[in-house]
C-alpha cells in the first residue's frame, strides 16, 4: 500500500512523516515549493517534537512531487489535511480541500487504475462531504463512488506539541467510510503504523463528521468547568482546585483528562470546533446551550486573569509586567486563539508595559506586537527586569525556579498552572489560579 500525502503543514507533514517511519512509502505534495525542497532534503519544515528524528527514519520512504499524474500512478491512497478556516457564521469552508482534490481526481479520471481512495483528514462541517465533496470526486474525476474510488472522513485527533506522539498512540480512530472496503483500507493501513490498539469507530460518513466535532466540543466544555471550579477556589480558603478535579477525574465516569483549572483552551481547534457545533446544531433547528456557554466561560477567563494582573499592578505600583509562555501551550510556537495573547492585548490598551518571553514563540508574537513588547531571552531576565511575573506555560524550567531567580524584594507571581515549588522561593507574594491567596 503506497500513499500519498497532500498538504505537509503542521499537521500534513507529521501523518507522512510517522508512515514513512513505519515502513510506508509516501509522496508529499504542497503548493509551498519550498515546504517541498526543504522536506526532500530530509529536514524538518516546521517545528514540531520527534518530527526530525522520525524524517531521518522514513528518509528512503520519503518523496515529493507535484506531477499529479505520478501520484495517482503510483498510490493507492491520497490523504487530504488541508486547512478549512472557519466562515463568518463559524462553519468551515473547504474551498482549500477542493483545490487540492480537484488535480488528483482530474489524474485518476486520465488514469487506466480502476480503483483509488481519497482520504480527508480536514476538520469539516457535518454533512460536508455527501452535499459537496464527494459530488465534487464524481463530476472531475467522472468515476462512480465505491466502483472507481472510495472515500474516508479520517479526521485525527492530535494536539500541536505532541502531534506525532498523538497521531501513533490513539484511543479513538475515526473513520466514516463509503463503503466496507474504503473502511477495511484505512484500518490496514494504522494497523502497520500504531503503537496502540484503539477503537476502530467505523460509521458513515456525516456521523464521522458529527463525532468530530462534537467530541471537541465536549472536552472544552469539560476545561470551562475545571476553570469555573478554579475561580470558586479562589474565593473559598483552604480549598484546592486540583485536589478537587484529582478527586473528580479519578471516577470513570468523568476520568482525568483535560479536567484541570487554569488557562482557556485555545488552539487552531477547540476554539473553531466548538463554535462550529454550535452553529451545526442551529442548523438542524437545536439550540446547543452548553456550547454557548461554554465560549462564554472561556471568553470569563481571559477576563479574570487580566483583572487579577491590573489589581496586583494598581496595588503595588509595579511599572512592567513579565508575561513568560506566549503559544497556546507548551512545546510549539502556534498562537491560535492564545490566552496569553489576549490578555497582553488587554494590558496594552490599559497602557500598562509588557516584557515577554517563551522559548519558541518570540519571532511570532514580534510579528503580532512588533515594537509594543519587550522581548527577553529567557527566564530569569523576566525574573530580573520584572517585580511581577505571569506564568502562563508550565514549560520545565518553570519546574526549576528557586530563589536564587528573585531578584526583587517583594517580587510577586501569578502561576496560571500550579507549577512553581513555593518551599524553593522567599521574599514573594504568590497567587495562584485555583487557590485563595494567603
Amino acid at each position: 500500500m503506497k500513499v500519498s500525502v497532500i498538504g505537509l503543514g503542521k499537521l500534513g507533514v507529521c501523518v507522512l512523516a510517522s508512515l514513512t517511519a513505519r515502513g510506508i512509502k509516501v509522496i508529499g505534495y504542497d503548493i509551498n515549493k519550498k515546504t517541498m525542497d526543504t522536506l526532500s532534503k530530509g529536514i524538518a519544515p516546521v517545528v514540531e517534537p520527534e518530527l526530525h528524528e522520525h524524517i531521518i527514519k522514513g528518509k528512503k520512504n520519503i518523496s515529493v512531487s507535484s506531477d499529479f499524474n505520478e501520484i495517482i500512478k503510483n498510490t493507492d491512497v491520497s490523504i487530504f489535511v488541508l486547512p478549512t478556516p472557519s466562515k463568518s457564521d463559524g462553519s468551515f469552508t473547504d474551498e482549500y480541500l477542493k483545490s487540492a482534490i480537484q488535480p488528483i481526481a482530474l489524474a485518476l479520471k486520465n488514469s487506466k487504475k480502476k480503483y483509488h481512495l481519497f482520504v480527508v483528514a480536514s476538520t469539516l462541517s457535518p454533512g460536508t462531504m455527501d452535499k459537496s465533496i464527494i459530488p465534487f470526486i464524481v463530476k472531475n474525476s467522472g468515476r462512480k463512488l465505491n466502483k472507481g474510488f472510495g472515500v474516508c472522513y479520517n479526521p485525527v485527533f492530535i494536539a500541536l506539541g505532541s502531534v506525532i506522539r498523538d497521531y501513533l498512540n490513539p484511543s479513538l480512530l475515526l473513520i466514516g467510510e463509503s463503503d466496507k472496503k474504503a473502511g477495511d483500507i484505512m484500518v490496514n493501513i494504522y494497523k502497520k503504523v500504531l503503537n496502540t490498539k484503539p477503537h476502530y469507530g467505523r460509521m458513515s460518513i456525516v456521523s464521522a463528521e458529527i463525532a468530530k466535532i462534537s467530541l471537541n466540543s465536549y472536552i472544552t466544555m469539560k476545561i470551562s468547568f475545571a476553570n469555573t471550579l478554579s475561580t470558586i477556589c479562589e474565593n473559598i480558603p483552604n480549598s484546592n482546585v486540583d485536589d478537587i478535579t484529582k478527586a473528580l477525574g479519578a471516577d470513570k465516569r468523568i476520568s482525568p483528562y483535560y479536567l484541570k483549572g487554569g488557562l482557556p483552551f485555545a488552539g487552531p481547534c477547540f476554539p473553531r470546533d466548538n463554535r462550529a457545533f454550535a452553529v451545526f446544531a442551529k442548523e438542524y433547528g437545536c439550540e446547543a446551550n452548553l456550547a454557548v456557554a461554554t465560549d462564554e466561560v472561556n471568553d470569563t477567563q481571559v477576563n479574570h486573569i487580566t483583572d487579577l494582573i491590573v489589581t496586583n499592578v494598581l496595588k503595588t505600583r509595579i511599572k512592567k509586567v513579565a508575561v513568560i509562555g506566549l503559544a497556546y501551550k507548551k512545546d510549539t510556537n502556534v498562537l491560535d486563539e492564545s490566552p496569553a495573547i489576549k490578555v497582553i492585548k488587554l494590558l496594552l490598551k490599559k497602557k500598562i508595559k509588557v516584557l515577554v518571553y517563551d522559548p519558541l514563540a518570540i519571532d511570532n508574537t514580534r510579528k503580532v506586537f512588533g515594537h509594543e513588547l519587550e522581548y527577553l531571552t529567557g527566564v530569569k531576565e523576566c525574573f530580573k527586569e520584572s517585580q511581577l511575573i505571569c506564568i502562563f506555560t508550565a514549560f520545565d524550567e518553570i519546574k526549576n525556579i528557586n530563589n536564587s531567580y528573585i531578584k526583587h524584594n517583594p517580587t510577586t507571581i501569578i502561576d496560571c498552572w500550579r507549577a512553581i515549588d513555593t518551599s524553593k522561593l522567599k521574599n514573594i507574594k504568590y497567587i495562584a489560579l485555583g487557590k485563595a491567596s494567603k
